[in-house]
């Protein structure tokens, strides 16, 4: 494999990788060999027909396809290996030569880490903070205690209300025709929660139990499904239970109950204490996070399109795994809220570029400051790692490449590097 390197503008470059005519040929018969089961010709059995006849009747470039998705992957790995360049973008293949005999060649348009021209970052200027636990602080976090410990009873003698627990039956229908992925059975819906799309959940209150009701709603314009969007549809909809939340009384009983306190001004000053205790935690991070905010628009930057694309489709698949780990795929989620995949792409852009900005300066005061993580950082970084996964620390480790601990120990010194920003803030 060989590999050369052109540098574009705006901190893009193009990789042309080129890969041995001898290593194409084997992923060619690697192909062949996949596929021969499922080629029948007349005349040869079924898995029988030699290569130079399928490439006769259909034409040499009959396995190229394949080929070249089994070679690029490796390939480009490899050329990640050998290239000094810090790529920062997912890359744009583009095939430019597959032909058996000769070299098969594609190219890479990648993003390059952009240099960064840092303004003010030490004792840059930040609001005054509020670290003061008030009276009506503690009552909040009481009240949503009792909220926690809240029962939550079965109701059979009235009608849904909003804020209800409900189990529904539904199904959705554009002109009296069922349509795809609108159908759901034992579905868990608090009302008033805004889980599915506008309108729908407030045509619920009001219904009884074992009860069809039908909820009409409109889909948005620009809907992801196109054939459904701006219809008018009927959810037929049937509610199975109705729960409400009983709290418990605000008293000595219920201190004791939830707390190692006898009594409820003991737990109330132990609840002070802990607010306390939160406030200043948050308060050393709103402090950091205002400070880099400050020092990342004083720095100046040139970020590829490529690179900020990257950031996107990494935070809409961030916020993917956590809503499926609650139960909820994300073609459920776009179908009950609206939303397409290009509109999460859409909305996430500002966070996108905050949170490059925010790492690139944060690199760059790092470098400026010599700000490195020790190795007693990567111990303890590796114990929480171990902790969290309930691993032994010996067995994360022996899970872990030279490329991941680097990794590891450029974002210990990007959180240091954070802290130092802090710590030379000043309040005003």
């Amino acid at each position: 494999m060989s590999l050369q390197v052109e540098k574009l503008e705006k901190n893009m470059a193009k990789l042309t990788v080129e890969v041995s005519a001898e290593d194409l040929e084997k992923a060619i018969e690697k192909a062949y060999q996949k596929q021969k089961k499922k080629i029948s010709i007349p005349g040869f059995r079924k898995g029988k027909v030699p290569r130079q006849i399928v490439e006769k009747m259909y034409g040499r470039e009959v396995f190229y396809e394949d080929a070249a998705n089994d070679l690029i992957p490796d390939a480009y790995d490899k050329a990640l290996e050998e290239c000094e360049e810090d790529i920062v973008s997912s890359p744009r293949i583009e095939v430019t030569q597959i032909e058996a005999g000769k070299p098969f060649v594609f190219t890479a348009t990648v993003a390059l880490k952009p240099e960064v021209k840092l303004g003010e970052y030490k004792g840059v200027k930040i609001e005054k903070i509020d670290r003061e636990v008030t009276e009506e602080d503690v009552m909040a976090e009481i009240n949503r205690e009792r909220e926690n410990n809240a029962r939550n009873i079965s109701v059979e003698d009235r009608p849904v209300k909003d804020g209800d627990m409900t189990v529904i039956d539904f199904e959705g229908f554009v002109d009296d025709v069922a349509f795809e992925g609108g159908k759901g059975e034992n579905y868990p819906l608090t009302i008033g929660s805004g889980a599915f799309i506008p309108g729908f959940e407030e045509q619920l209150v009001g219904a009884e139990i074992g009860k069809e009701v039908e909820v009409k709603v409109t889909f948005p314009e620009d809907y992801q499904a196109e054939n459904l969007q701006g219809k008018e549809a009927v959810f037929k909809c049937t509610v199975k239970e109705i729960k409400e939340k009983e709290l418990p009384e605000l008293d000595d009983e219920f201190a004791s109950e939830i707390s190692e306190f006898d009594t409820l001004e003991e737990y109330k000053e132990d609840v002070k204490k802990n607010l306390a205790e939160k406030k200043e935690k948050d308060a050393k991070t709103a402090r950091e996070n205002e400070a880099v905010d400050v020092a990342v628009k004083a720095s100046e930057m040139e970020i590829p399109d490529a690179m900020l694309e990257t950031q996107q489709r990494q935070m809409v698949d961030e916020f993917a795994q956590r809503i499926t780990m609650q139960g909820l795929s994300m073609e459920q989620y776009m179908q009950f809220t609206g939303a397409n995949y290009q509109q999460l792409i859409d909305q996430v852009k500002p966070q996108a570029e905050e949170r490059i900005k925010s790492r690139l300066v944060l690199e760059a005061i790092a470098k400026a400051e010599n700000i490195v993580a020790s190795e007693e950082d990567f111990e303890e970084e590796m114990k929480t790692m171990a902790d969290v996964y309930q691993m032994e620390i010996d067995k994360v480790k022996e899970l872990m490449g030279e490329k991941e601990k680097k990794n590891i120990m450029l974002d210990l010194a990007v959180r240091k590097a954070a802290e130092f920003v802090a710590e030379n803030a000043v309040e005003e």
